[in-house]
C-alpha cells in the first residue's frame, strides 16, 4: 500500500521526518495486519448456538444478560483470547515523550464482521488503513487539517494508495510554492528511481477527449454533445518546468515521467508530444499492472526529494484542542 506524504495543502506526518514515518508505517502496517488475521483465524464465526443463548436467558444467575449479550457479539476482543509477541510493542515505542498525546498515531483495525476468505479479510484491512492513511495526511501531533470529505470517496486516490507498493510516496494534488506563490499541481508519485508527473481527465464513461499540441482547449465528447476542457498538456508541462530545476539543483537524479490519464474514457491525439504517455482505458489496466510489479527498495535519493518538496508545499493546519491547556 502507497504512502499518502501530501493531500493538497493540508499538514502532514511526513514533512516532520520524511525518513522516519516511510519506515514506521511498512512495520507497523504488517504487524497490524499479522494481528488481524491471527484474530480471523483463532476465532470461530459462532461459538454457541441459538438454543444456547436462549437457555442462557431463562437462568437465575445476575450474570446472565452479560453472558447472552457476550455471546450474540463473538467478535468483542478479551485479554486472554490473544498472545502477541512483546517485540511488536518495542516497534511502536515512540521516541519522544510528547508523542504520547499523538491520539492519531494508534491504528486499531477491528473485525467489523466475519469475512467468508482472507481476500474479504484484506480488503476490510486496506479499507480501514486508508482511513487512518487519511488521517496522517492532515495531522501531526500539535496540529490539523480539515479535510475535505470527498478524499474519503476519492476512488483514484484509494485505488493508488491500496495496489501501489509500500515504497511509493504519493503526493496528491498538492500546492507547491514558488517565490511564495501557490501553484497547484495534479498528482505526484515518488518511485525510487523516479517521478511520475500525472495529470487526470477521467469524466464519465467512455468519454472522448481530443486536441492538439497548440490548442489551449481540448474537446470532450460523449455522444452528440461537446464541450471544450483546458489541455492537461499545460498542467503537465507546468510540473516538469518546475520539478526538473528543482531536482537538479538539489542534485536530486530523478527520471521524471509525465502522463495524461483517463481511466474511463478514450484520449485521441493526433499530434506528437515527446516524453509524454497518453493512458485511456484501453492501456490503462496493464500501465497501472506495470507500477504495482515495480520491484525497488526504497533510496536515499527518494526520501531527500521527498523532504525537500514538503518543505516548499503550502501547507494550512490549526493547533489540536489537546494542546491547549485550560489558561490559554
Amino acid at each position: 500500500m502507497a504512502q499518502l506524504i501530501k493531500l493538497q495543502d493540508y499538514i502532514s506526518r511526513y514533512q516532520v521526518d520524511a525518513t522516519r514515518y516511510p519506515t514506521q508505517y511498512i512495520r507497523m502496517k504488517q504487524a497490524k495486519w499479522e494481528r488481524m488475521k491471527k484474530e480471523w483465524e483463532t476465532k470461530p464465526l459462532f461459538e454457541e448456538t441459538w438454543e444456547e443463548e436462549e437457555e442462557i436467558l431463562w437462568e437465575d444467575d445476575e450474570s446472565a444478560p452479560k453472558k447472552f449479550f457476550k455471546k450474540l457479539n463473538p467478535f468483542k476482543k478479551r485479554k486472554q483470547d490473544f498472545e502477541y509477541d512483546d517485540h511488536e510493542e518495542e516497534i511502536f515505542e515512540k521516541p519522544k515523550q510528547e508523542e504520547e498525546k499523538d491520539i492519531g498515531f494508534a491504528f486499531e483495525p477491528n473485525l467489523l464482521y466475519r469475512p467468508q476468505t482472507i481476500q474479504d479479510l484484506r480488503r476490510m484491512y486496506l479499507d480501514q488503513l486508508f482511513g487512518f492513511q487519511l488521517n496522517w495526511a492532515s495531522t501531526t501531533m500539535r496540529e490539523k487539517s480539515n479535510i475535505d470529505s470527498r478524499y474519503q470517496r476519492d476512488g483514484f486516490l484509494k485505488e493508488l494508495l491500496q495496489q501501489l507498493p509500500d515504497t511509493f510516496f504519493v503526493l496528491y494534488e498538492p500546492i507547491l510554492l514558488v517565490k511564495k506563490a501557490p501553484v497547484e499541481l495534479g498528482i505526484l508519485i515518488l518511485t525510487p528511481t523516479d517521478c511520475y508527473c500525472i495529470q487526470v481527465i477521467d469524466a464519465e464513461e467512455r468519454a472522448t477527449f481530443s486536441g492538439i499540441n497548440t490548442d489551449r482547449f481540448w474537446v470532450k465528447r460523449i455522444g452528440e454533445r461537446t464541450k471544450n476542457i483546458v489541455n492537461p498538456l499545460i498542467g503537465l508541462n507546468r510540473m516538469e518546468s518546475l520539478l526538473k530545476p528543482f531536482f537538479e539543483r538539489h542534485d536530486l537524479h530523478l527520471g521524471i515521467k509525465k502522463v495524461v490519464l483517463s481511466r474511463r474514457g478514450y484520449i485521441d491525439y493526433p499530434g506528437s508530444s515527446y516524453g509524454v504517455q497518453f493512458i485511456d482505458r484501453r492501456h490503462y489496466d496493464q500501465w497501472f499492472e506495470q507500477l504495482k510489479n515495480h520491484r525497488s527498495p526504497m533510496k536515499h535519493t527518494q526520501f531527500r526529494a521527498a523532504q525537500l518538496l514538503l518543505d516548499h508545499m503550502q501547507t494550512t493546519s490549526f493547533m489540536r484542542a489537546e494542546w491547549f491547556t485550560d489558561g490559554e
